[in-house]
């Protein structure tokens, strides 16, 4: 059979006649291979189209409660995302807020157990105390329920970690991990993934505690069968019972979960695998992190990772092409993967921010909150000469992660002072006081970790957009870590609403910085600290 119609417009579309020609009849022949094989020709397709400039992709308008802006000036506003990035339509009924670390930890030890055919789990590290115990459990649960049930065990467990954090201490992540490894080879992977930019003389020499500061896997990604929570939070006891975060589960979205899946299951491939004996070993024809040639390790990296992404663009033009809009009052919300990997020369995450901060006029309020506040000269450029209203959120020095911690690591408090005040005063000096407020969040006994931000349209009493995943907004997350987060655009407005007390709910937590918060004893930051301040924001 031919490719069908739909396939011939989309490329007649794109391309010029002669070349839609060659084209046309290559996807014949896939097709009708696909026809003999059951399988799908979409794949084989993803490389040519992805070498291309598309055309601007039409975005199906949502239907379903438009809030104060209408669906029109949603679509006028963010349809430009899914240029850059694959858009998935979602319903909004099926997209929560969690708000505390327990409902995030109970919710991932309720799915690990009911999980019937896969656990992606992604994070810079697992921790090794009695909580992060009993998750290992739920794993063990599971994947012995599946052994039991079946000959041929269905349910298969995929954790990505940073190596060099995963690999800290003689009791680390890995040998957390290894027992399931050692009983379930089969149905377990561990990768561990080595970031490019540690070889040669400067991973002999900078210390185990420190070595991460060069650049880390920060993906933190959550997925149990067709449901999956997006967040920032580790795997580690902190992050489950006192350190507040962000997350964000979406409930039976398969598409969304199969593209994190299929990205985290590409970093996989390009990191060190974990063997039942705690060796680690490269994937056949895959070049070693720190051991091949850096340029060389970049590129099979980037092509490995941005199959997934340009397979999910193609795979959504092809869709688009035969739907012309979304089922009535259901899917009413978009989610855009955001990935940052600039050591792999990958910047969606980057592009897509600087953009959606650029097009942030007088009509629109952001919030955008950071648990170690250290804007990018970019992004600070943005904030500070852009229109809207800005309210930022950081950590006081007592909820900064790092307070009291020994050596060198316990300045870091003090240095983001700095950096707030140096921030503080450059707003005073551009006369934008009215306009860009800091605050700092307060909580006695907890630490601060959240990040994102929320978008108000003008006349909204509710935000329509927000960012949420592991980036800080700071220079590790774009310049030297991995990174990636959702940009959730909706009209949903129980949605909306659960991201509007969200966001309260964090800032009610906050005082206002002025003039007078830098002046007190506690905010004296010692010189030694404000010289070295300038390497802390580019390595924490």
């Amino acid at each position: 059979m031919a490719a069908p119609m739909s396939w011939r417009r989309l490329v007649h579309s794109v391309y010029s006649p002669a070349i839609a020609g060659v084209f046309t009849r290559i996807s014949d022949r896939l097709f009708r291979a696909r026809d003999r094989r059951g399988g799908s020709s979409v794949l084989l397709l993803a490389p040519l189209l992805a070498e291309t400039d598309p055309a601007p992709r039409r975005v199906s308008r949502p239907t379903g409660s438009t809030g104060a802006q209408g669906t029109d000036g949603l679509c006028s506003h963010f349809r430009w995302m899914a240029e850059h990035v694959p858009a998935f339509r979602v319903p909004g009924a099926h997209v929560h807020i969690l708000t505390s670390p327990d409902q995030f930890y109970q919710t991932m030890k309720a799915r690990i157990k009911t999980a019937q055919k896969r656990v992606v789990m992604a994070s810079l590290y697992l921790g090794t105390g009695q909580l992060e115990q009993e998750l290992v459990d739920c794993m063990e649960e599971a994947l012995q329920r599946s052994q039991e049930s079946s000959r041929s065990p269905d349910l298969k467990v995929s954790v990505l970690l940073d190596y060099t954090r995963g690999s800290r201490g003689q009791i680390n992540s890995r040998t957390m991990l290894l027992p399931l490894l050692q009983r379930f080879t089969s149905q377990m992977r561990v990768s561990l993934y080595h970031t490019p930019d540690l070889r040669g003389l400067l991973r002999l020499l900078v210390p185990q505690r420190f070595n991460e500061t060069i650049g880390v896997q920060h993906i933190k990604v959550y997925l149990f069968d067709d449901s999956i929570i997006i967040s920032g939070a580790n795997l580690s006891d902190s992050y489950f019972t006192n350190r507040q975060d962000r997350y964000v589960l979406l409930e039976n979205c398969r598409e969304v979960a199969d593209f994190f899946s299929d990205l985290v299951a590409a970093v996989g491939d390009v990191s060190l695998q974990l063997q039942p004996d705690d060796s680690v070993t490269v994937l056949e024809g895959m070049v070693h992190p720190y051991k091949g040639n850096r340029q060389d390790f970049s590129a099979s990296a980037r092509e490995r990772i941005m199959e997934v992404v340009n397979t999910a663009h193609v795979r959504q033009r092809l869709e688009d092409s035969e739907d012309e809009g979304l089922s009535e009052g259901e899917e009413d919300t978009w989610v855009f993967p955001l990935v940052q990997m600039k050591p792999l020369g990958i910047q969606m995450d980057e592009q897509v921010t600087k953009r959606l901060l650029t097009d942030a006029g007088p009509d629109s309020t952001v919030f955008l909150t950071s648990g170690y506040f250290n804007l990018t000269r970019a992004y600070m450029s943005l904030v500070l000469g852009a229109g809207a209203s800005y309210r930022i959120l950081t950590a006081s020095p007592e909820v900064n992660g790092f307070f009291g911690a020994k050596g060198v690591a316990g300045a870091i408090p003090a240095a983001y002072i700095h950096i707030a005040r140096q921030f503080y005063n450059q707003v005073c000096r551009l006369g934008q006081q009215e306009r860009v407020h800091l605050h700092e969040y307060h909580r006695p006994q907890w630490t601060f970790h959240a990040k994102g931000l929320w978008y108000y349209l003008q006349g909204q009493d509710r935000p329509c957009l927000t960012l949420i995943g592991s980036p800080n907004f700071g220079y590790r997350s774009v310049h030297r870590d991995l990174e990636a987060q959702i940009a959730i655009v909706t009209e949903n407005e129980e949605l909306q609403s659960q991201l509007q007390e969200e966001q309260e709910t964090l800032y009610q937590r906050s005082t206002e910085v002025s003039g007078s918060t830098f002046e007190r004893p506690d905010r004296h930051v010692k010189l030694w600290v404000k010289l070295v301040t300038p390497l802390i924001k580019n390595f924490f």
